[in-house]
């Protein structure tokens, strides 16, 4: 019977000493003496909304320094637009320091995404999208291809003074492309870097007649291209021809 005793006295001992941690590190006690009241952002804030990042942090600041949820608090900060990566952490006696590194667009991805310069895809909503990106567009295992695709069609199009708007990559891994005056390149599943090498070689000479715009150029030939055009109105054409005769 004694040591029955015993050992409720030190069961009833150790809750007595460890109750009072345990509440106070849930914040169920005294979070009104250790309260949190300076948030500090590190990172410079361009797209990120400070009020709304201050009321994401809030709730989880108000459970008192022992208590705050940093890992909790670190997610939510995560899952506001434009954050790339969020850190979380608290400095004696009441700070909590959250650093913030922000997307940094590359293009548009899709309808629905943007693709940020480290090669991650993350939702529009809730975002202003920056004026004048690229669309990109195919598989999301499939980004670092398109990518790298993208920047080697700009390389060979720069000679042309042409610029690349568009890259499209589809479910049957077909490429095709929009140029910056609107001309749309279909390049094929096959050899697009060549295809694409030989095209741009030739498009000075393929549109150096200003009567015609070229809209739309099939590459998926061995041996040519099949190309569309568009007539361009008199008026425009010999102003074009004019502007050129006094470059």
């Amino acid at each position: 019977m004694n040591a029955v005793l015993r050992i409720l006295a030190w069961t009833l001992a150790v809750a007595l000493v460890a109750l009072p941690i345990v509440a106070l590190l849930n914040g169920w006690v005294a979070s009104e003496r250790w309260p949190l009241r300076t948030l500090r952002v590190q990172g410079a804030l361009r797209n990120v909304d400070e009020q709304q990042l201050r009321a994401t942090v809030l709730p989880f600041a108000q459970r008192g320094f022992f208590a705050v949820p940093l890992e909790q608090a670190q997610e939510a900060v995560a899952r506001l637009p434009w954050v790339e990566r969020a850190e979380v952490r608290k400095h004696w006696p009441d700070v909590i320091e959250v650093r913030v590194v922000e997307h940094r667009p590359f293009a548009r991805w899709g309808n629905d995404q943007l693709l940020s310069e480290h090669g991650r895809l993350f939702p529009v909503k809730g975002i202003r999208v920056p004026a004048k990106l690229p669309t990109l567009g195919g598989p999301a295992t499939r980004v670092q291809d398109v990518v790298a695709l993208y920047n080697e069609s700009r390389a060979l199009f720069a000679s042309t003074g042409r610029d690349v708007r568009a890259l499209h990559l589809d479910a049957r891994g077909s490429w095709s492309l929009v140029l910056s005056d609107g001309a749309e390149v279909i390049v094929g599943r096959s050899d697009a870097r060549p295809r694409l090498g030989r095209f741009a070689r030739l498009l000075p000479q393929l549109t150096a007649q200003p009567q015609r715009v070229l809209r739309r150029a099939d590459l998926r030939y061995t041996n040519g291209f099949a190309l569309q055009w568009a007539d361009v109105p008199p008026q425009t054409a010999a102003a074009g021809t004019t502007s050129q005769g006094n470059t």
